[in-house]
């Protein structure tokens, strides 16, 4: 991405706010979870008091009666809050979830950002962390000043010796904070760097065994690896022997508490009931028990906050696009008009494409020519419109086509680009671009229209076969007949294909011959980008590049007659 915008867009925040209501239920539960704690040690003092003295069976009964009551009203209290913050995040990732996915998609795609699934990964970090035990233990934070105030009713003394306890316990997460968070940072960056190498080495897995780089790639990825462990053991002992220190704090308190009540009752300071001595330890204990557990969990606390962050970044540096007027289907003009265009993420005054002129009528076919590197693929990604040209548009049936809702305009469109991806699923849902439930009477006439119905039915699960990650299951000529297929479900008004026969055998290439025929019979407009001669003689126009420059345009016949010539004109000076 760009320079980090430090203003927040506030779409998480209001993500979360509009689960209020299942946040506002679960503090309800807190406060009468952390007031219900107490049962154990009333029923203690009870059971001291009044059944031992009395020696009454009936009060005794009575008492643990109620006191099992409330165990059980505690655990379905507890369990409710639980269930109520998991609602609180589920809804929390409905509200939001495919907000971060496009955005990922428009930085992976646009920026030239190799993010890979961080974002996602970070919303799964702040999904999780909504209904963990370190979200309950901050809304138990809170509920410590009721405890600090019962305290200091009972006894100023033992008031401020808990206030003191919890001072120190708020230095001890300060300093936690402070030692571990730049940590914890660069640690949360070398496991994402890590993770995509490994993704990214392990796609070209038969490369590293051919050549035998399994050493280097293994050497590569240790490096990542041990900065995230280095980072990762320099945390853990920081926040470990702070947690060590801030528990030693909360024990030493809490029996504190209970000595300097019993020396004010042996000095006659303290004239209350003894017996609340024990109240006041344990109400003491729960001043700062909750941070006790925070301080344990500050892992959990930093690696949410950070994932917010960062989706917050991304959200800010990545508006969210307008709502588009529905347009009607087009009939397929597609008009170029003076194009400049550089590569997502590199710098934009060194454009790849400059001054691109052209115009194909409706159901006309344009054959896109030029040697390696003059811009042809790059030409193809711009009038899908995963490229944004740096100025010039490019227009469908006169509408600009960065003003179609995708959607919308990817139902009337067919891409084939040059390097082939399939997505994880079956055949027939690859084809049918995973609109579910899949139309098989769609899915069938077009592997039907280009040859390979029967190859596919020819597989153990037909059209239900798993095609693997990127299509790693199928061979190379596969892979791009399933992708050309799905390039064409739908009968789409504008068909781009980039080299669509650079993988195809003798009979993939008639089939290929066949179909660009059947697409002209439908009037379609088709864009061919192709280094063979066979396919020009289906194409209207002809469009010739190199260097990123437009050398020719205009009727097939004319261009390859003015080529022709300019070749003879060529050798004529080569043999003087």
């Amino acid at each position: 991405m760009q320079q980090i915008n430090q203003n927040s867009s506030g779409e998480l925040k209001q993500a979360i706010f509009s689960q209020k209501r299942y946040l506002k239920q679960a503090m309800f539960f807190s406060v009468i979870v952390n007031l219900m704690i107490i049962a154990p040690s009333l029923y203690m003092l009870e059971v001291y008091d009044r059944v031992v003295n009395s020696r009454n069976y009936t009060t005794l009964a009575m008492l643990t009666l109620g006191v099992v009551g409330v165990y059980i009203i505690l655990q379905v209290l507890d369990w409710a809050r639980s269930s109520v913050l998991y609602n609180a995040s589920v809804g929390f990732n409905n509200k939001i979830a495919d907000r971060i996915f496009n955005c990922t998609c428009f930085v992976n795609l646009r920026k030239n950002k190799n993010l890979g699934t961080q974002p996602l990964n970070d919303l799964r970090t702040v999904r999780s962390f909504m209904s963990s035990p370190p979200m309950l233990h901050l809304m138990d934070a809170p509920l410590t000043i009721i405890f600090l105030f019962i305290v200091f009713y009972i006894d100023v003394y033992l008031g401020v010796l808990s206030l003191v306890s919890s001072f120190l316990q708020m230095g001890i997460a300060f300093l936690t904070e402070k030692l571990t968070k730049n940590t914890l940072a660069e640690a949360n960056k070398s496991a994402n760097k890590a993770k995509i190498y490994a993704t990214n080495s392990l796609r070209n897995a038969e490369v590293i065994e051919a050549l035998g780089m399994q050493g280097r790639i293994f050497d590569k990825w240790t490096e990542y690896q041990n900065k995230l462990l280095a980072n990762q053991a320099e945390a853990s002992d920081n926040n470990g022997g702070l947690s060590a220190i801030a528990k030693f704090i909360q024990m030493v308190s809490s029996s504190m508490i209970m000595g300097v009540g019993c020396w004010l009752v042996l000095e006659g300071l303290f004239h209350s009931n003894p017996g609340v001595i024990i109240i006041a330890s344990i109400f003491g204990g729960r001043v700062t028990q909750p941070l006790v557990q925070l301080i344990s969990g500050w892992k959990n606390i930093v690696n949410a906050r950070a994932a917010y962050q960062r989706l917050d970044n991304l959200l800010s540096n990545v508006p969210a696009e307008p709502k588009h007027m529905k347009l009607p289907a087009p009939l397929g003009k597609l008009t170029v008009e003076n194009i400049y265009a550089a590569a997502p993420g590199t710098n934009q005054n060194i454009a790849i494409l400059q001054g691109i002129n052209f115009e194909v009528p409706a159901g006309q076919t344009l054959a896109i020519i030029g040697p390696s590197a003059s811009g042809k693929s790059s030409l193809a990604q711009v009038l899908v419109g995963a490229w944004l040209p740096n100025s010039g548009k490019v227009r469908l049936d006169g509408a600009e086509i960065q003003s179609w809702d995708k959607s919308d305009l990817g139902e009337h469109m067919g891409y084939l680009p040059q390097d082939i991806e399939l997505f994880e699923g079956s055949i027939a849902e690859n084809i049918a671009r995973f609109q579910l439930p899949v139309d098989m009477q769609k899915v069938e006439k077009i592997t039907q229209q280009i040859g390979i119905d029967e190859f596919i039915k020819s597989l153990p699960d037909g059209y239900e076969t798993d095609v693997g990650d990127g299509g790693s299951y199928l061979s190379g000529g596969q892979r791009q007949r399933i992708a050309l297929a799905r390039a064409l479900y739908g009968d789409p008004k504008l068909v781009i294909l980039d080299e669509p026969n650079s993988n195809l055998d003798e009979v993939g290439e008639a089939a290929l011959a066949e179909t660009l025929k059947t697409l002209k019979e439908q009037k379609s407009t088709l864009v061919l980008i192709t280094h063979r001669p066979s396919l020009l003689q289906i194409a209207d126009y002809l469009l010739v590049m190199a260097n990123g420059r437009m050398q020719m345009f205009g009727k097939t016949a004319e261009v390859i007659a003015a080529l022709q010539q300019k070749a003879a004109q060529q050798q004529q000076l080569t043999q003087k």
